[in-house]
């Protein structure tokens, strides 16, 4: 049973790992090809309706797809009952975006963003309608497929994208390259899953599923209005430009700390909703994985402060130069996200989703402190708050996960802190070389060189058991594909 569960992790993270690697990475590599195509006030423009077709994706998705990946026995129903609400919402939201499109475009006195909003608002239904088939691969730890998929919808948006920005059409290849991703995305998904509707509706399946999800629901609109809220801001107090400068160091930022939460969290929660009633192997498994994410996540992030002038000056220029400080910053923020996550998830696996409302509700309220400083006294000053918001959102989430397992906040911080002083010494070690005026590519080469070998040294030397468990999973791996027929 343990070796069961353990392959099935294995694989689980291995081809989530590629999902995210090949997939993220098509899409940051075509995010780079844009910045030098385009313009950062173009990446504002985009940037004024995220909020918006963030905070309506919340509202489809209702967190019905957590409700049944948590529900052992979802039958054929409780999947028609999901689809049909979400395509259902999803056509009442873009006909709600449509017709407050100009209302948008005033609040940020840009007239164009009226027919940008309505535009891009298609991407609402396309995700509607692949919300089903992405849950059941999920449910099935079938993150294969998902990979194929990923890559094939990351690309052929890239390709769209970038061919409209060398021909000149500015804002519009952005706005293609996203509709025609969730599209593709959404087709694959069809074409390699066999599930199909039968259209059948059941109150009692939306009544038992929403009964978890609408807390789901509400803690992810929350979640989604303040996250993005940073777009709002600085999209309405400052101009275009800076905000398209945001956007460019949130992307930098998100390779590594949104993919690993997206990685652990996409395996974490299907594979430990199995063993949610074995209290000892649940807590194990758990305390595994935030010590193993989180040796990953601080190196990584560490790394990327100390990396981050050289790198945006090679990968997209000088225009970029202010996107460096933010970077920065939000990277501190963003080392804890695979935190948050697992703590979060495990109120989720436990069925706590009103936890799961309360604790979004209390972290969002604190998240004012970032966004009052960022209007009154500047952009930087709002980072620096959301660092601040972050650290205290950690104590928050693992005060309340951790009286469902029995594993303290102390606790988890002795068990990570270790690897992040690690990885501290590591960046401290290297940053003084960005200072250097040699070519930035000699720079970042070397950093990059330098900090890999510092920190596999230091974690040779004090033998980390999630270290040693991390070696031995890629071993494990490795030889799992040598064993494979070909």
């Amino acid at each position: 049973m343990e070796d069961s569960l353990g392959n099935k992790a294995l694989k689980g993270v291995s081809w989530s790992a590629i999902d995210n690697i090949a997939g993220s990475g098509v899409v940051f590599l075509v995010g780079l090809v844009l910045a030098r195509l385009l313009s950062p006030q173009e990446f504002g423009l985009i940037g004024m309706v995220t909020i918006f077709i963030a905070v309506s994706n919340s509202i489809i998705n209702s967190g019905f797809s957590s409700a049944l990946i948590r529900k052992t026995d979802a039958s054929d129903k409780d999947y028609d009952t999901v689809f049909i609400y979400n395509l259902i919402v999803s056509l009442l939201l873009y006909l709600t975006l449509y017709v407050c499109a100009p209302l948008i475009s005033q609040f940020y006195n840009t007239p164009k963003l009226t027919v940008i909003t309505r535009v891009i608002g298609i991407v609402l239904i396309f995700n509607a309608l692949g919300i089903i088939q992405y849950t059941l691969l999920v449910k099935a730890v079938d993150f294969k497929t998902q990979a194929k998929i990923s890559i094939i919808s990351s690309v052929g948006s890239g390709i769209i994208g970038i061919s409209m920005a060398f021909y000149g059409l500015g804002i519009w290849s952005l706005v293609a390259q996203q509709i025609s991703r969730q599209f593709l995305n959404s087709l694959f998904l069809w074409i390699f899953n066999s599930w199909r509707p039968s259209f059948q509706f059941s109150k009692r399946s939306f009544k038992e599923l929403f009964g978890f999800g609408s807390k789901l629901m509400l803690s992810g609109i929350i979640a989604t209005v303040f996250q993005n809220a940073y777009y709002l801001v600085i999209g309405k107090f400052y101009t275009p430009a800076i905000l398209g400068q945001y956007t460019r160091a949130e992307q930098f930022k998100n390779i590594f700390s949104q993919n690993l939460t997206s990685i652990v969290h996409r395996v974490s929660y299907p594979v430990l909703s199995t063993i949610q009633n074995e209290e000892e192997r649940l807590l194990a498994a758990y305390r595994k994985v935030i010590k193993t994410t989180m040796m990953i996540t601080f190196a990584l992030m560490l790394g990327m402060v100390a990396v981050a002038k050289p790198m945006v000056l090679v990968l997209i220029g000088e225009k970029w130069m202010p996107a460096v400080l933010y970077l920065q910053i939000m990277c501190f923020a963003g080392m804890l996200y695979p935190l948050h996550a697992i703590n979060l998830a495990m109120l989720q696996i436990k069925g706590r989703s009103d936890l799961f409302l309360k604790l979004e509700i209390y972290k969002q309220i604190i998240m004012i402190l970032p966004i009052a400083l960022g209007i009154f006294l500047g952009i930087e000053y709002l980072l620096l708050g959301s660092v601040i918001t972050s650290f205290i959102a950690f104590f928050l989430n693992s005060y309340y996960s951790a009286a469902l397992i029995k594993y303290s906040t102390l606790q988890q911080i002795k068990d990570i802190f270790p690897t992040f002083i690690i990885a501290l010494i590591m960046a401290i070690i290297i940053w003084p070389l960005s200072l250097l005026s040699w070519n930035n590519w000699i720079i970042l080469l070397l950093q990059i060189t330098m900090g890999g070998i510092i920190i596999i040294l230091l974690y040779e030397k004090y033998d980390f058991d999630e270290y040693k468990g991390l070696k031995q999973l890629i071993i494990r791996f490795i030889q799992n594909k040598r064993d494979c027929p070909r």
